[in-house]
């Protein structure tokens, strides 16, 4: 068996053409959107990140603002600048590069943003809204995710999903979004304290891995004709790898996402996406 690759730059691609002429709609009827990002320090892999953020933006239309401050900037520095970013009628959308440097406190910056801005979809006001299945902006990764499986015609409905990983990034949105009504998929959460973590991942119709540990899920994780969606993002001397053994698991696999050029182009897609639903709701308000 050779699995098929799920490719997300074609998702993500499909993505920004629809929030590309979402945002010429709405620069016709006036309203402008802007996508903010807050970085601190000089953690190479963040200033990647938000780069590629950026350029993504710009593609689309969509007004790019970037903050970013010293290394050795104070909470409170981090905290002014995200309520200058709040107040500024200019931004639809912002995020809070994560992680922060080791003195500073990123849940108290997440949280200091606006819900009415969170384009990461991470405030606990907007994760309150998943728990009660209520709109939000969702949690931009685990989007990205759902926007893979449903691009790709892939049932969820009645299958068994393992979500290795329980991050408030990633595994615990994921599982909540997976589970969620109208999605309606049995959902299992495991993570490094599931005992047996092999025989309950070979349980997954649907698998998705979000551990941060290079080739850690091989063919004896999974089960055969499973979809396994690689969340990891893992620097090596080999370049990026993800948490599968991907060689060994497409060989079992029915579908697998590979690394990159995976999941990580659709969480800048949600993103994208998130902040022009932020500017739609703020024009209707």
């Amino acid at each position: 068996m050779t699995a098929r690759i799920l490719s997300g730059k074609v998702v993500a691609a499909a993505v920004r053409e629809r929030v590309a002429a979402d945002v010429a709609r709405l620069a016709r009827d006036g309203v402008s959107v802007g996508l903010a990002t807050l970085l601190v320090g000089d953690d190479p892999a963040s200033h990647t990140y938000v780069r590629m953020k950026h350029k993504d933006a710009r593609s689309v239309g969509i007004e790019s603002i970037d903050v970013h401050l010293d290394t050795t900037s104070t909470q409170e520095d981090v905290n002014a600048a995200v309520d200058r970013l709040n107040t500024d009628p200019l931004v639809t959308g912002m995020i809070v590069q994560l992680p922060l440097p080791d003195h500073l406190d990123g849940e108290e910056a997440v949280e200091r943003v606006l819900p009415t801005k969170d384009a990461d979809g991470l405030h606990p006001f907007n994760l309150g809204r998943l728990v009660l299945d209520r709109p939000a902006p969702l949690p931009a990764t685990p989007s990205g995710v759902m926007m893979i499986l449903e691009h790709y015609g892939i049932e969820v409905a009645g299958r068994t999903a393992v979500v290795v990983g329980r991050s408030f990034l990633v595994g615990r949105p994921m599982a909540l979004m997976l589970g969620a009504r109208g999605v309606d998929a049995t959902v299992v959460q495991a993570h490094s304290r599931t005992p047996d973590l092999a025989s309950v991942c070979r349980t997954a119709d649907i698998l998705v891995t979000a551990v941060g540990r290079a080739g850690m899920f091989d063919a004896t994780f999974v089960k055969p004709g499973a979809v396994v969606i690689d969340v990891g993002t893992n620097r090596t001397d080999d370049g990026l790898v993800g948490d599968i053994a991907f060689d060994e698991v497409a060989t079992i696999a029915g579908a697998v996402t590979p690394v990159p050029g995976g999941v990580g182009p659709m969480t800048r897609a949600s993103l994208l996406a998130n902040t022009v639903g932020l500017a739609e709701n703020a024009a209707r308000a």
